[in-house]
């Protein structure tokens, strides 16, 4: 069997909710047996980045916030949405080199905005699904190095951030304890292990 022979063919789509946020769709699948499935349930929401930074001394610059889903405050790096203003003002400056420029550019954006810092040591690290099982948006996922504070936190009118700072050792306590959750934000840590970047 080839992956042709493994892929859904979409028969109905109902959008639940589609807003400027979230597009939450019902949809009906033929299966490769072409056997129509029950409803399954995907959505679409915009790309986003995340930052692994490190302070000059090597300190993790990481972030709390609240996070509905788990109801929980949460330990992370920074992250955030690449805004669809963003990609309309790559439009008209007339130098739409590529996505990745976009990205990166939001990832120095949401590092600044969150925390205050900025760095001039950047590296694209890896471009991943965030739920390849429901979701179709991707996390553009960054290292910035010998990061310095260069302005206050310039937070958006729903946004509650606090800033800390932690050594790698204590980072890894965090993750032992189950007290820093987001799943591709370890992903991401480790493979920066396994690839001596950090």
């Amino acid at each position: 069997m080839n992956d042709n022979d493994l892929v859904w063919e979409e028969v109905s789509v109902n959008h639940l909710v589609q807003d400027e946020y979230i597009d939450f769709r019902e949809v009906d699948y033929r299966l490769p047996d072409g056997k129509i499935g029950p409803p399954y349930y995907n959505y679409s929401r915009k790309d986003y980045v995340i930052v692994l930074a490190l302070d000059e001394e090597g300190k993790y610059i990481c972030v709390k916030q609240f996070r509905h889903g788990v109801r929980e405050v949460t330990t992370e790096f920074p992250a955030g949405g690449i805004e669809a203003d963003m990609l309309a003002s790559y439009s008209k400056s007339g130098k739409p080199e590529s996505f990745y420029d976009l990205a990166m550019d939001a990832a120095k954006r949401e590092l600044r905005e969150e925390t205050g810092y900025g760095s001039d040591e950047w590296m694209h690290l890896i471009t991943v699904p965030s739920n390849a099982t429901m979701a179709d948006n991707y996390a553009f996922i960054y290292v910035a190095k010998n990061c310095k504070r260069i302005s206050g936190q310039e937070l958006d009118d729903t946004e509650f951030v606090d800033v800390y700072l932690y050594t790698p050792e204590e980072l890894d306590e965090l993750i032992k304890n189950g007290n820093f959750q987001q799943a591709i934000h370890i992903m991401a840590l480790e493979m920066c292990k396994n690839k001596g970047l950090v």
